[in-house]
Formats: structure tokens, C-alpha cells, sequence
């Protein structure tokens, strides 16, 4: 083993440990670790960068780009309309979204198909009185297993044919992917609704607000004349409250309701004034009693925050790449910074009991937020947080619905045919949607994952050093000395099943990059077709349902389905079973080795 390679391999090894660990995001430990490898010399330092113009990275863009084109313009809109009149009837419910997921997640950003469905389930679920919990996992089960399908479905698919074009001269077309990943999206579906959605472990929580029970902590504080607080401004008021553990949600001043607190800050309380306030009831009692304040009927304070024409309340779920994630609210500011407030908080389905100045925001989480509707908009749209309710998503039907699609499939299309590149059709797509304004280009870039494309432009350059060093040969033959005397097909198994491990506790982008050269290499040492190779690594890398780290969509629904980490293997580890047994008959039929 050479230097170069005893260094890549401890770069490597460090890289998985911390994004296991999840201490920091992925695309900051990815960039560690391409700095590193600069540093020490084992990726070149004018090839640094060269990640980010890759084509397969370009791909992943313009195809996020164009996803919420479709989005925005509610294009897709139309097709779940006929869901919720099913949610009395289980698995025929079940079966109607999980297709739906998986033929969206085809042709657009499988975690924007789930962001458009997940409120759909919830509300259709809830109306009926069952758990969300039931419908949620085989929903976003669903929607990875679609992005097997096409080359544009699931970054690892572009990343596969991306590598296969540097190797070969030729890429993988649009639906290269569909006889294998077709077969194993619709057995696993299948799978999924005779026997998979029994297994899911339901809670007897709710998603919705029963679940927060919001009325229990809501007071209405009167201010009297003989009361401390009278003359003191609100923000006075509001920073004195804070350290008492209660928050301040909302004045009535004269009738009239203050929602944005921080606005009326300058505001001098006066005799009469009400103060909509949050805390537990002996946190309140007390402060109350302390300031001479009259602990008046909540009918006020329940009206306001749950009634009001002026102001409502909204349940949104943290996704991976929200700014809170890792921070507290005393760090967010939603009133100062977002015009609204901080309700409640809910991790795994049990709502935090405790103080919420504390609670350190994670991925998942649901968090219930109130304020203007104009507010929460633009509040959720800041935060990169997913609403719960359809009613709160920014999807209009309209002419460009039909823009959209007509470009999209245009872009299909001509890209299917070989008349252009993918890169050139979508980014074709994309310039399209934005002269129509279907995406206004003030949010061109709205609907890009960010830290998907920086891990990919930071793991390319290191992929590419697995080879150039040779380090991919030293593991080629390693795994083929363990494997000695395994038939080629028992040898595409246990890839297979490596892959989807890994996965598993790795995001699904960095395997792809990870295990593509050592298929290749596999194949090309025992002298087989790489393509069969190349597709079970396809397979595998998109392939994680044991845990919630393993694809941005399992921590998505954690929340709102009230999981833990725990429960996802109960059917995650059977489907990965069926997904095997009939993935590698597809490939050896389809990829002959």
C-alpha cells in the first residue's frame, strides 16, 4: 500500500465516521474532506473544483430546477385530487398514493414529490381517524422506489450513467434504468400494500393539532391599573416574560389584536390591555400573581390563535436543509426575524413538554407556528420547512400548469430520442420555464437542493482519486480475495447487498460515488460485463429504508408520523429482502453479465 493510498483510505475512513455521526451536515464533512485531500496532495489542487462543472452535478441542478418549475406551477396538482375521498378505505388509500409517489418521482425530485403528497396523507388520514403513521412510510418507500425508474429519478442514477460515460464513452438514456428499477418499484409497492403497511408501528399520536392540544397552554393575561406592568413597554414586558419561561404571543389592544408582537414593541401597556400569552399553567399563576394581573377566561386567547380572520396557525415539519436545524429558538428570532411565533414543538409524535427556549431544532421535527397568512408564508418559505396542510402550499393551477408540462415532457422527449444531451434538454427546460415565468427568477434557485450539489461536487474530485491512485484496485482485490470462489452471480449479491447497507447509513449520492469504481473494476478484473454491475450499484445506492439517515425522505416523515429511529427496519428489512431477490434476476436478464 502506498502513501497516496494510506492517506485516501484514512480521508475515507474519517469521512464515513462523521457523516454517520451526523455531528456536522454532509456537505460541510464532504468539503473537509476534499480539502484534506488537496492539502496532502492526493487530489490534485487544480482539481479541486472540477466536481462542480461535472456533468453529472449540472444534471442533479437543472433537474431540481425543473422539478419546481412543476411544482410551482401546480402542474402535478390535479393528480391527487381524487385521493382523499379513499382515506376510509386503507390499502386501496395506501395504493393510490404510493403509485401516485412513485410515478412523480420518476420525472421530478422524489423529496419534492413527497413534500406535495405528505400533507394530502395527513389530512385524508386524520379525517378518517387513523394515524398518519400508516400511510406515511410506504408514501415515502414509495417515492425513493420511483426514482429507480428513469435516469433523472434519483441523483445515483445520474451519477451511474455520468460515470459510465467517463469510462465508456457512452451514458446510460433516460430509461435505461426502467426494466430493473421498474420491476423492483412495482414488486416493492406491492410488497408494500399486501403485507408491508401492517408492519409499520402506529402510535396512538396524532399529526395534527390534537396532537400539540394547543388549548392547554394558551392564557389571557388582564392588565389593571394597580398592575406592575402598566407604562412598561412591550418590549420590556416581552423580555421579562421570556426569562419567567413564558411567551408572549399576541396583545389586544382596544379590542384590536397585535399578532407581531415585535413591531408593537414600543407599545406602553395600559389598564385594560390583554396579553395572549403561552407557558405552563403554574408558570403563568405565578407570574401573574407576582405582577398583580388578572388570569381572565382563555375564550380571548383561544379565539385569537385558533380562530382569528387576522392571524391562524400552521404545522410545519424541519427538512434537512433548514436553517433552524441545530439551533435553538432564542437563536431564530421567529418573531423578530418572521413576523410570527413559535406555538409548540413535536419530535417523533410526543409533543416537548419542557421549556421550548432550549430545544435544539433537528430534522423532522414539527413545529407549530402562528401569524398572518402573508407571515407564515413567508416564514415557511425562509425556514425551508414543509407545511403539513395543502392549504398552505403556493400551488395555483393555471395556464403555466400547462406550460410546464409541455416544456418538461418536450425536454423528455428530446433527450429520450438522442436529438440532445439530458444537460442540454433540461437546461433548456429551465431557461424555458423561467422566460414564461413559471419560475420567477427572483426563485430560480429556490427549488435547488444546495447541500446535494456540494457534496456531489466535493465527492467527484475524490472518487476520481480512488482510481488515479490506484486505491480502487487495492479494494477490488480485497473484496475479491473475500469472495474467492464465488460464483459471478453470488458476486453481484453480495455487491448488491453491500451497496444497500451502505446506503443505509451513508447518503445515497456519496455511496453511488463511493462503490461505482469498484464495480466497474470488479467487473472489468473477472472480465464481465460492467453494466450489470454498474445497475446493481444504481440499485443499492437508492435502496435505503433500514433507518432515517439513509434518505432525506425517512427523516421528512419522522415527525409527522410520530417514528423512531427504530422502527423503520420493522418493513424496511423485508423489502430490502424482496427488492434483492428481484432485482438480480432483472439485471441478469436485462444486463447479461
Amino acid at each position: 500500500m502506498t502513501t497516496e493510498q494510506t492517506i485516501l483510505l484514512t480521508i475515507l475512513l474519517a469521512l464515513l465516521v462523521f457523516l454517520i455521526w451526523g455531528r456536522w451536515r454532509y456537505d460541510i464533512v464532504a468539503l473537509a474532506a476534499l480539502f484534506s485531500a488537496g492539502l496532502f496532495g492526493v487530489v490534485p489542487q487544480s482539481s479541486l473544483f472540477s466536481g462542480f462543472g461535472n456533468p453529472a452535478t449540472i444534471t442533479v441542478v437543472l433537474v431540481l430546477i425543473v422539478s419546481f418549475g412543476l411544482t410551482k406551477s401546480g402542474a402535478v396538482e390535479f393528480l391527487a385530487d381524487f385521493i382523499a375521498p379513499l382515506g376510509d378505505k386503507p390499502v386501496l388509500h395506501i395504493s393510490a398514493l404510493s403509485f401516485l409517489a412513485a410515478f412523480l418521482s420518476m420525472f421530478m425530485n422524489n423529496v419534492g414529490a413527497l413534500a406535495l403528497l405528505m400533507p394530502i396523507a395527513i389530512q385524508s388520514t386524520s379525517g378518517v381517524g387513523r394515524a398518519p403513521a400508516t400511510v406515511l412510510m410506504p408514501l415515502s418507500f414509495a417515492s425513493i422506489l420511483g426514482g429507480l425508474v428513469t435516469l433523472i429519478g434519483t441523483p445515483p442514477n445520474i451519477l451511474i450513467a455520468s460515470y459510465r460515460e467517463q469510462m465508456t464513452g457512452e451514458s446510460f438514456l433516460m430509461f435505461d434504468f426502467a426494466p430493473v428499477g421498474g420491476g423492483i418499484a412495482f414488486c416493492g409497492i406491492i410488497f408494500m400494500l399486501l403485507f408491508g403497511w401492517k408492519l409499520v408501528k402506529v402510535r396512538k399520536k396524532s399529526a395534527g393539532l390534537e396532537l400539540f392540544d394547543v388549548e392547554k397552554y394558551l392564557f389571557e393575561l388582564k392588565v389593571t391599573s394597580e398592575s406592575d406592568l402598566a407604562g412598561r413597554t412591550v418590549q420590556v414586558v416581552n423580555k421579562d416574560l421570556v426569562n419567567n419561561k413564558i411567551g408572549l404571543l399576541s396583545i389586544i389592544h382596544k379590542g384590536k389584536p397585535f399578532s407581531n408582537v415585535y413591531y408593537f414593541r414600543g407599545h406602553e401597556l395600559g389598564n385594560n390591555d390583554l396579553l395572549i400569552v403561552q407557558g405552563s399553567h403554574d408558570d403563568v399563576d405565578a407570574y401573574a400573581t407576582m405582577n398583580k394581573l388578572d388570569m381572565v377566561s382563555a375564550e380571548n386567547a383561544r379565539k385569537e390563535i385558533l380562530h382569528s380572520e387576522d392571524s391562524r396557525i400552521s404545522e410545519i415539519v424541519v427538512t434537512p436543509q433548514s436553517m433552524v436545524v441545530g439551533r435553538r429558538p432564542t437563536e431564530i428570532r421567529f418573531n423578530r426575524r418572521y413576523g410570527v411565533n413559535l406555538l409548540a414543538a413535536s419530535r417523533s409524535g410526543a409533543r416537548h413538554q419542557g421549556s421550548l427556549r432550549n430545544f435544539k431544532f433537528d430534522t423532522g421535527d414539527v413545529l407549530l407556528i402562528h401569524g398572518g397568512e402573508d407571515e407564515l408564508h413567508d416564514a415557511i418559505t425562509k425556514l425551508n420547512c414543509y407545511p403539513l396542510a395543502a392549504r398552505d402550499l403556493e400551488i395555483k393551477r393555471s395556464e403555466k400548469s400547462k406550460w410546464a408540462l409541455i416544456i418538461f415532457l418536450s425536454a423528455i422527449i428530446a433527450s429520450s430520442s438522442g436529438a440532445v444531451s439530458i444537460q442540454l434538454a433540461l437546461g433548456m427546460a429551465a431557461v424555458g420555464m423561467a422566460l414564461l415565468n413559471i419560475v420567477p427568477v427572483r426563485e430560480f434557485y429556490e427549488g435547488v437542493d444546495w447541500p446535494i450539489v456540494i457534496l456531489l461536487g466535493a465527492m467527484i474530485p475524490i472518487g476520481q482519486a480512488l482510481e488515479t491512485t490506484g486505491t480502487t484496485t487495492l479494494l477490488v482485490e480485497g473484496i475479491l480475495l473475500v469472495g474467492r470462489g464465488l460464483s459471478p452471480v453470488m458476486i453481484l449479491a453480495l455487491l448488491l447487498v453491500v451497496t444497500m447497507t451502505v446506503s443505509d447509513v451513508l447518503n445515497n449520492t456519496a455511496t453511488a460515488i463511493l462503490m461505482a469504481p469498484i464495480a466497474f473494476n470488479i467487473a472489468q478484473s473477472l472480465e464481465l460485463n460492467s453494466d450489470a454491475f454498474l445497475m446493481a450499484v444504481a440499485v443499492g445506492a437508492s435502496c435505503a429504508f433500514l433507518t432515517p439517515i439513509g434518505h432525506q425522505n425517512n427523516a421528512l416523515i419522522m415527525g409527522p408520523g410520530g417514528y423512531k429511529f427504530g422502527d423503520y427496519w420493522r418493513m424496511g428489512l423485508p423489502l430490502e429482502f424482496v427488492i434483492v431477490v428481484v432485482a438480480l434476476p432483472l439485471i441478469l436478464i436485462f444486463w447479461p453479465i
